[in-house]
């Protein structure tokens, strides 16, 4: 079902008021600067753009279908597409549709989006409402700007998870479990915001293009900060990446010199125990001859010192070798 919302500033407050379709005809002819917001619009709401609001056919019909990102500007109006993060996820994305006419903005959506909602309270605030009475082009600047705030808020976030990670990787004393897994999705949900943010950097500077005439001079400044703000956002988001993928390969690296640490360990250990048996194998052989009872001329006193000489013999054999003792 659809929600039709209207409002407007008036006395240094905002009204709003929530309507249907068939009100729209009486309630729009006498507004000098307002914002009319539908949601999730149907067949009635598509008839009255396209001959209440007169808005191009290829415009309304974006409404209904999967439209891409873009800026045009039709004969009575101003469109623009852009992505805005939606209410139910993290880092989903649904479109916002825009339509600018000389004393309306009108949005069509068909989801909750958090940045509408900031934009809504931001109309609503008294100390807003002077600037606000600039126009529907103002209006715009500041949908794009609640758009690029609800950015700014959830890049905040990774950056706080960004470090707690970095922390993790570099404190030696502890082991925490799924450090990879949780930096490659960090590396994952960076780059879903990337998707997001640099379209919406594309549309802000077309919108601000000389030969587009999209925006007037008046508000070209307020524009041009947008695009300062979107600038930061885009580094920001390449610097956390840059981040997460360094702060990957270095858990990798520590990865590597513990099992090379661990490797060290065990051939020391297949060394020791090689040289152990190298050494008990002539010993027992020795052993198993002298004490056949087949008569000797050797008593046990003369045995031993053969054994002794034969286990000296080979243990600085293997030290000459470099088998044993400080490796050079």
């Amino acid at each position: 079902m659809s929600t039709i919302r209207l409002l407007t500033a008036s006395t240094g407050k905002a009204g709003e008021k929530t309507l249907q379709t068939e009100d729209l005809a009486t309630a729009l002819p006498n507004i000098k600067s307002g914002w009319l917001d539908i949601l999730n619009p149907d067949e009635a709401e598509k008839k009255f753009m396209l001959e209440e609001l007169n808005f191009h056919p290829l415009a309304v019909e974006d409404c209904f279908a999967d439209p891409v990102d873009r800026a045009e500007h039709y004969e009575t109006h101003r469109f623009v597409v852009l992505k805005a993060r939606d209410a139910d996820s993290e880092l989903d994305t649904e479109y916002l549709l825009v339509f600018l006419t000389d004393n309306l903005l009108v949005t069509v959506r068909n989801t909750v989006l958090p940045a509408v909602e900031r934009f809504r309270d931001r109309y609503r605030s008294i100390r807003r409402q002077k600037r606000l009475k600039r126009g529907p082009e103002f209006l715009l600047y500041e949908l794009l700007d609640s758009v690029a705030d609800d950015w700014m808020e959830i890049l905040s976030t990774y950056s706080d998870k960004l470090d707690n990670l970095e922390d993790r990787v570099f404190d030696l004393h502890t082991r925490y479990s799924n450090l990879l897994e949780s930096l490659h999705q960090l590396k994952q949900d960076l780059r879903e915001i990337q998707k997001s943010i640099i379209p919406f950097q594309n549309i802000v500077g077309r919108l601000m293009r000389p030969d587009e005439e999209f925006i007037s001079e008046e508000n070209y400044l307020y524009f041009r900060d947008l695009a300062d703000v979107i600038k930061g956002l885009v580094i920001r988001v390449e610097n956390y990446s840059a981040g997460a993928a360094s702060t990957r390969d270095t858990y990798l690296s520590q990865i590597s010199v513990r099992l090379s640490e661990s490797n060290s360990r065990l051939s020391e250990v297949m060394t020791t125990l090689t040289v152990i048996g190298s050494i008990m194998l002539p010993l027992s052989l020795i052993a198993g001859i002298a004490g056949m009872n087949i008569g000797s001329n050797f008593d046990f006193s003369q045995i031993i010192l053969v054994m002794v000489s034969f286990a000296t013999i080979m243990l600085f054999y293997f030290y000459r070798k470099g088998w044993i003792g400080p490796q050079k």
